[in-house]
């Protein structure tokens, strides 16, 4: 197996091989044009990253810095919005569903490398796949570990380090990362009724303007 091939199959692999190396100078390039936009042109990092991502949805913004490992093994679905300062280590794959908000300074690192401090010093490393669902909030300064999997229709609280999958219709915070509650009914009541206050306030503002 080449290294590249180990390292998508989640095994010890070297990341100075040749092929690794080539794509990481694509990689550079990359991320010197898209974070060298101006703040406003999203369609032209869209058309970037659509270039190097091995999948972007429609209606994606990703603001300026973003950085990643290849980008090559990124997957991103519909509607997907990226804060400031998005880190991707994707030397494995990282797959984003639809409707996903991220806020700055989030960390998704699929990249890992051993204990043993003698295989460490070998230069092997490895990475895990990381999995997000539909419908999910990350909050700000929020660090996703190697292999995890978060489920749909989720919040995850700022600050958190996710160490473990989480499961649909939650919210989770803390270091490590728990579920602290599931998602209800009753959250759908209250964010209607501030929607719908929403609505009535700017309702009186345009009929105040008349």
């Amino acid at each position: 197996m080449t290294e590249k091939e180990l390292m998508l199959a989640e095994e010890l692999y070297v990341a100075s091989d040749s092929e690794l190396v080539e794509m990481q100078i694509r990689r550079y390039r990359f991320m010197d044009e898209f974070n060298a936009t101006k703040y406003e042109d999203f369609e032209t990092r869209e058309k970037l990253a659509r270039g190097l991502f091995a999948h972007l949805g429609k209606n994606a913004y990703i603001n300026k810095p973003f950085h990643c490992d290849y980008g090559c093994h990124i997957s991103i679905g519909d509607n997907f919005f990226a804060n400031f300062d998005c880190i991707m280590l994707d030397v494995n794959k990282i797959t984003i569903g639809n409707n996903v908000f991220i806020a700055p300074r989030v960390s998704l690192y699929t990249a890992g490398h051993p204990i043993d401090k003698d295989v460490r010093n070998e230069h092997l490393e490895y990475g895990k796949a990381i999995v997000i669902g539909n419908d999910v909030w990350i909050g700000g300064n929020v660090v996703v570990n190697p292999g995890v999997t978060i489920g749909s229709n989720v919040v995850i609280g700022s600050g958190s380090v996710v160490t473990k999958d989480i499961p649909d219709n939650v919210v989770a915070c803390g270091n490590p990362c728990v579920v602290k509650r599931p998602i209800t009914e009753q959250d759908k009541i209250f964010w209607q009724k501030e929607k719908e206050k929403y609505l009535r306030l700017k309702q009186t503002e345009k009929e105040k303007a008349k």
